[in-house]
């Protein structure tokens, strides 16, 4: 895997506000929050996207995501939040490395903002696609 920020940090060799880590997981502060208390959860598995992780680190992930969204609402007193995790160039990603960002909402709209364009799903197409799915799920 390519070297990434995220990988010195693990490393320690560029300085973050860590927030929480143990064994498989790095909990820190965004650099370039989008909202005050805007955290990064991040697994020590060099992994540049979901699909490529371990299912370990990602149960890792998966149990501490929840404590990082109650510990920064409570620290700062946001009420609404987003999880986000992107993977590819095209989905916005700019780390190669898994990463998830807690970004608390605030009523003055500080935060994430998120245009949705949704569509509708056909039936049909819609049965088809997920049994597609289903089929890949090993």
């Amino acid at each position: 895997m390519a070297e990434t920020v995220f990988s010195k940090i693990l490393r320690g060799e560029i300085p973050c506000h860590r927030i929480h880590e143990d064994d498989r997981v790095l909990v820190f502060l965004d650099v370039f929050p989008l909202a005050r208390g805007h955290a990064l959860v991040i697994p020590k598995e060099p992994a540049p996207t979901l699909d490529r992780l371990s299912d370990d680190s990602a149960a890792a992930i998966g149990r501490v995501l929840p404590r990082v969204c109650r510990a920064v609402l409570a620290a700062t007193g946001a009420k609404d939040f987003n999880v986000l995790q992107n993977n590819g160039r095209a989905a916005h990603q700019v780390v190669d490395h898994v990463h998830f960002h807690v970004i608390p909402k605030y009523p003055d709209g500080a935060g994430l903002g998120i245009h949705w364009p949704s569509g509708k799903l056909d039936p049909a197409d819609g049965a088809a696609l997920a049994a597609a799915i289903a089929q890949n799920m090993g």
